[in-house]
């Protein structure tokens, strides 16, 4: 089994590449673990090689396969002897090459940094409550409605007349709408989300109360429509043990999209763009 080289094995690859330029004595006392292979002289430690299998597949090193391990090996000699070359060639002083590598750094670090603060600042149950009560009340309300949809602004315009008489819409909406799905049902639609409906049909919608029909013609890119709002109702929310490991999820990025910003206004910050 192949595993494609994922943005943290090229940062594997970076500190491969950083080990190539020192000696690799230097290299082998700072490393705390044997060595799993050398490259001209230069060695892979246990350590670094259990990164590299980590980042990629994803999983702790001690559960990859011997096999695995050994197409991962083969994989990591193919990169460190490339990289070696491109020392060798100078490609590593490259503009494009050090910004590339400067990038890769920058993610690597970044995101140590991000998991130390939110393993320093986990979530608690009262903050995965709150988060979830205002995501509940900020979903959404849907609508159930009735409408007319005619060709012209006259033919709609009697049809509020016939409303206001005493009409009975259902009636009317069978008999003159040409949306054909809702006419069958007497002009009703589904239950629906104001953003799932042309701009003017939501705004029309959202300025009625419930039974009330709109008193002047609405007009969108389908035709002219006379509208009665039926009921509105606030969707399921789904429960709270069920979505309570994604709502943490949410915390935490709250969280750390604070600190970041603090640390932002604690920094010298220049920017030339």
């Amino acid at each position: 089994m192949r595993y494609p080289v994922s943005t943290m094995v090229l940062a594997a690859l970076v500190g491969l590449l950083t080990a190539c330029t020192r000696p690799a004595e230097e290299a082998a006392t700072k490393s705390t673990t044997p060595a799993v292979a050398t490259v001209n002289g230069k060695p892979i430690s246990t350590e670094f090689f259990d990164e590299f299998v980590a980042a990629a597949t994803g999983q702790p090193p001690a559960d990859a396969t011997p096999e695995q391990k050994s197409q991962l090996l083969d994989q990591l000699l193919n990169m460190s002897v490339a990289a070696q070359a491109a020392e060798t060639d100078g490609l590593a002083k490259d503009p494009k090459v050090q910004a590339r590598l400067e990038m890769v750094r920058l993610q690597v670090l970044a995101e140590a940094a991000s998991q130390k603060f939110m393993k320093a600042h986990p979530s608690t149950d009262a903050e995965i409550k709150a988060e979830y009560d205002t995501q509940v009340a900020a979903m959404p309300k849907e609508y159930l409605a009735r409408h007319m949809l005619v060709e012209s602004k006259e033919t709609a315009e009697s049809l509020i007349r016939e409303l206001q008489a005493g009409g009975d819409f259902a009636a009317l909406a069978k008999k003159e709408s040409k949306d054909e799905a809702s006419a069958a049902k007497g002009g009703e639609l589904d239950w629906f989300r104001l953003d799932h409906m042309v701009k003017p049909f939501s705004d029309a919608v959202l300025a009625l109360q419930k039974g009330e029909t709109t008193q002047a013609p609405v007009q969108s890119r389908f035709g002219w429509h006379v509208i009665r709002l039926e009921d509105v109702r606030s969707p399921a929310a789904p429960a709270f043990d069920e979505v309570k490991d994604r709502v943490d999820m949410l915390v935490q990025r709250k969280k750390l999209q604070a600190h970041l910003e603090e640390l932002r206004k604690g920094a010298n910050v220049q920017k030339n763009l």
